[in-house]
């Protein structure tokens, strides 16, 4: 069973996210999509699962026409009922629901026939619960279906989306980025899920910026560069370099696998003065943490996704609405255990959220209102508490020429982005702030090769 899109172009607009852009999935092979962001990959893969309508071109599954010369799918429920599922960047989950409900819900809403009766008929929620249980032991995708969502780890809510789809019997799996927030051992896990699942005969689709992951994953490998394939080729043949390349237009310096001892500081850096001060700090979550900052200094933070890093960071930018047990944090040098976000922007602090959806900008606002977001008292945009737009928009302008920021509209709905050019945006206002102190968390997600090597010389 093949899944297939010929000649597919579709517009936004003046911007033409895909052009003339042909793809075939295969059963048993693991197929991953590169390229940078806003060149066209996730539109391609919306189109292919209904999201979106193409203007021109069309879908094949199985040798049936299904696209624009033949019959237009109307949602995503066309593309379900025809073995396609797709697990999105930014997961598709009631997090106030358990994980056995959100995986009835998805299943009865894709497959349920119309009218009165069909949505009236109880749903056996014993029978699933049965169900999914069997085919989790199967897969080797271990879940608490008793759980609420919001209480599961990331690993875990993307592990309960790919049960969604493998519920609906999905023969085709889109993902879209689907390491971009999880440890090394739980992409290791994915992988051996991916490639069993790819055993079985089922095509795989997987987007990506990371390209160790493409070189040890995939099969083959096509390259999108606005808005077109410019590059399919199987990964055997190729290398991360060339690929690298062919995705930017340019040569790429990559992250290279080791890193160099740091000298020891000089007398004067360490006396550089302290932006941060922690002192055996207990909240919730957190237990005796200390650490400090200075000035000129990047300070990494790692461990297991769980163990208490969001914590940290919500206490760090929010430590009004925070429950402190013991310990101190000083902030700029002063304590902060009071303070509100107002008060912590007047003092310079930036952050780079860990989900910006969430706690970075607003989809249904343009770009101009979401580069003002916790900006709009500076005194670079307002005076007397008017806004002066025209200087919003001209900082906003060079921001997004500076920062790589496309479309190149500032009138553009930020849910209309790609989610690399959202995350560029959202450092852009970051930068632009001047912070005396950077907060950043998961600061390349969702980036392309070039973006990454950018965002880490800032």
């Amino acid at each position: 069973m093949s899944f297939e899109l010929h000649g597919i172009s579709k517009s936004f607009g003046s911007l033409r996210a895909n052009s003339g852009v042909s793809l075939v999935g295969v059963p048993g092979r693991i197929h991953a999509i590169i390229g940078e962001n806003g060149a066209g990959k996730s539109t391609a893969m919306k189109v292919l699962y209904g999201m979106m309508r193409p203007e021109e071109g069309k879908i094949v599954v199985d040798g049936r026409d299904w696209g624009v010369t033949g019959r237009p799918w109307r949602s995503p429920r066309d593309a379900i009922q025809n073995g396609i599922g797709m697990v999105h960047q930014h997961f598709m989950l009631a997090e106030t629901e358990t994980a056995l409900e959100n995986a009835v819900l998805a299943r009865a809403t894709s497959s349920r026939g119309a009218g009165l009766w069909a949505a009236l008929r109880p749903l056996d929620l014993a029978g699933a619960h049965q169900r999914l249980r069997l085919l989790a032991e199967r897969y080797g995708l271990h879940m608490d279906w008793d759980r609420r969502v919001a209480d599961l780890p990331v690993g875990i809510q993307q592990r309960l989306e790919i049960l969604k789809i493998l519920d609906q019997d999905a023969r085709l799996l889109i993902l879209d980025e689907p390491t971009a927030v999880l440890t090394p051992r739980e992409t290791q896990d994915l992988f051996v899920q991916l490639k069993a699942l790819a055993a079985e005969g089922r095509a795989i689709f997987i987007i990506t910026h990371k390209l160790k992951e493409v070189m040890a994953l995939a099969d083959e490998v096509t390259v999108f560069r606005a808005g077109k394939v410019v590059l399919r080729t199987e990964v055997s043949g190729t290398s991360a370099e060339q690929l690298a390349d062919a995705m930017v237009g340019r040569k790429v310096k990559l992250m290279a696998g080791a890193v160099a001892e740091s000298p020891a500081p000089t007398e004067a850096e360490a006396q550089r003065p302290i932006r941060l001060r922690i002192e055996n700090l207990r909240a919730p979550g957190l237990r005796d943490v200390s650490l400090e900052v200075q000035s000129g200094e990047i300070l990494g933070i790692a461990g297991i996704e769980g163990n208490g890093q969001s914590e940290l960071l919500r206490l760090l930018v929010d430590p009004a609405h925070s429950q402190i047990g013991s310990g101190s944090v000083r902030m700029l040098g002063k304590p902060v255990t009071s303070w509100t976000g107002r008060r912590l922007r007047q003092l310079r602090l930036g952050v780079i959220p860990e989900d910006r959806h969430r706690d970075a900008i607003l989809l249904e606002e343009d770009l101009h209102q979401n580069y003002l977001l916790g900006l709009h008292r500076s005194p670079a945009f307002a005076r007397r508490g008017w806004i002066n737009w025209k200087r919003v928009e001209t900082s906003l302008v060079q921001s997004m020429e500076e920062y790589d920021v496309r479309p190149r509209d500032p009138r553009a709905l930020a849910g209309g982005l790609s989610g690399g050019n959202q995350q560029k945006l959202v450092i852009a206002r970051e930068f632009r702030h001047a912070p005396e102190l950077l907060i950043a968390a998961q600061p390349t997600r969702g980036v392309d090769v070039g973006a990454i090597e950018m965002i880490h010389a800032r």
